[in-house]
This record gives C-alpha cells, structure tokens and sequence, in this order.
C-alpha cells in the first residue's frame, strides 16, 4: 500500500498534469500569442465613464492646456485654373489693339485743333509778357512817352498849317517861299546828315568787355531812340541817318562799311526826358545789353553836338517834279 505523500511546494495535493489556469485542456506546445491591447477613447466631462463626480470625489479635474487645443486650420484656397486668363492679360487684350471708331477719330482731330489753337494764343500773348509784368512807374513812364510823341505830331501839324498860311497871306510870297526854303534845306540836312547839329539830348555809351554785343542790339537801340524823337544820332565818328546799317560783331562791327570798335558813343539830340526812358523801359535796350554781359550808362546833356557828316550823294534817277 503506497503512501501519499504531499508536495511540500503543492500542499493542496498531488501535482495536476493539467495546467490549474487552463481548464481547458493542456497547453499547445506553440509560443502562446500575445493578446492586443485595446485602448478605449477617452472621454471627459462629468458623463464619462469612470470619471470621479465633482461633488463625491476630491480629485483635481486635469487643466486644459494651450498645447492640447488643435490650431485652427489655414481655408484653402483653390488656385484658378491655368487656362484662365489674369487682370493684367484682360486689360491688355481690352486696350490693344486699340478699336477707333469714326466718332473717336472726329473727337481726336478737334482735340488737336483747339490744343494748336490754345498754344498759338499763349505764344501771341506772351510777347507782351515785359509790359505785363511792369511796374506801375514804368507803365505810367511809357503812357507819358507816347503822350509826347502825339504833341510832337501834333506841334509839327501845328507848324505846317502855318507856313500855308504865312505863304497865302504873305504880300511877297516869293521871298516868304525862298526863306521857308532855306529852312526846310537846314532841317533836310540835319535829318541827312550833311549838316552838323547841336542842342539837348542824350550820351549812351556802350561798354562791351567780353565782345559779345551785335549789330542788331545796336541798331535795336537806334530805332528805340528814332521813335522816342530822336533827330541827329552819331556813334563814335559816324553819321547815322535812315539809310545806315550796321555788321559784324565784336572786334569787326562795321557802321555803313566803317569799322568802330567799344565803347561804343551815342550821341544823340533830342528831348532828354524822352529819349531817357525809351532807353530803360522793362526789355528794353538797357536791359538787354546787361544781360549780355555788356555795360550801358545814359546821360542827359542840356548841349550836344553832332558834326560828324556825310556826303550830299547826288540822284542819279530822281528828278525834281517842281515847274
């Protein structure tokens, strides 16, 4: 009769050949396989399964951080097809090539035409843009100049009508004749320069250090002082009379075929409160030289002196037509 004999590490009894924790029946001699963990969702908020009750338990709710809350998402947006055309490609094909209509074209030619119109007349007025911009003075100056200028007509119409009166009511008309004659020879020989001339006027002397004074200034000035009365001019050593010209410039200006170098003397009679002015009026003569670089002074003279002459030429054609 055998005895049973306990395990010491089983006292329970007598080791099982069956495995306690599979009932099932003994263990496949293969690796067992590991079972997959599965994790459930977590699911806060006081509904959630296996969550502690706010008022139950004294557990901390977790605290959301900034980390966990998901940035919002940048839209999305669709890039335009590639056939489509741009702004810049509409716009270009709007405007070119240009699409002119008969009415577009009348429109444009009338544009043109009142445009050219516009600027002929800003050319035509800016020329009297000296007296424009002139001094009260200056254009009060000028109103007096050309007063003077209409006594003078008016003092020489004056004079005429009585030398016909003088001639039709002269007893010897014949001896009146003669000495209105000699008179009238005098005053012809001045303006022709074949007779020497004194009496007020003016000195303008023209001082041209860099050589860059013309003719045409000089002649500019002749005519200036010719309109403002001017009746004997002489310049340097030459006679000026109406059939003067003058050439060349710098070192070569001529007068009538004479050479004259600077300074350059003026020396005309005349009225001095005339002559003057004419000479220093806004664009005139003076300021034209000095924008030139050259240097004009005028001076009044109670007694001037012109004895520069020229020969009596002789007509050839022209003859007398006096019986």
């Amino acid at each position: 009769m055998s005895e049973n004999r306990q395990n010491p590490e089983n006292p329970q009894g007598p080791e099982n050949p069956q495995s306690p924790q599979s009932p099932q029946g003994p263990q496949s001699p293969q690796s067992p396989e590991k079972p997959e963990r599965v994790e459930k969702p977590e699911v806060s908020g006081a509904g959630a399964p296996g969550a502690p009750e706010a008022g139950k338990s004294g557990a901390a709710k977790p605290e959301q951080r900034d980390e966990d809350v998901p940035a919002p998402e940048a839209p999305v947006v669709a890039a335009p097809p590639a056939d489509e055309p741009s702004g810049r490609r509409r716009l270009a094909s709007a405007l070119w090539p240009p699409r002119v209509t008969r009415a577009q074209l009348v429109v444009a030619l009338l544009l043109f035409v009142l445009g050219l119109g516009l600027a002929i007349q800003v050319s035509s007025t800016s020329e009297n843009s000296a007296l424009r911009g002139a001094r009260q003075e200056d254009l009060v100056r000028i109103l007096d100049e050309l007063d003077d200028r209409t006594q003078r007509l008016e003092d020489e119409k004056t004079r005429l009508e009585k030398q016909r009166s003088e001639l039709e009511s002269s007893s010897d008309q014949a001896e009146e004749a003669r000495k209105q004659t000699q008179e009238k020879e005098r005053q012809l020989g001045i303006l022709a320069g074949t007779v020497a001339a004194e009496g007020p006027g003016i000195t303008l002397t023209v001082g041209d250090p860099t050589g860059a004074v013309e003719s045409d200034m000089l002649l500019d000035a002749i005519q200036e002082l010719r309109a403002a009365g001017a009746e004997a001019i002489q310049v340097n050593d030459v006679r000026v009379v109406a059939d003067s010209y003058f050439t060349g410039s710098g070192d070569d200006m001529r007068i009538d075929g004479t050479k004259v170098t600077a300074p350059y003397v003026f020396k005309v009679i005349g009225k001095p409160e005339d002559l003057e002015p004419a000479l220093n009026i806004p664009g005139g003569v003076v300021q034209t030289l000095e924008k030139e670089q050259a240097t004009a002074t005028v001076e009044r003279s109670a007694k001037i002196v012109v004895d520069a002459l020229r020969p009596a030429k002789r007509p050839d054609y022209a003859q007398s037509s006096s019986q």
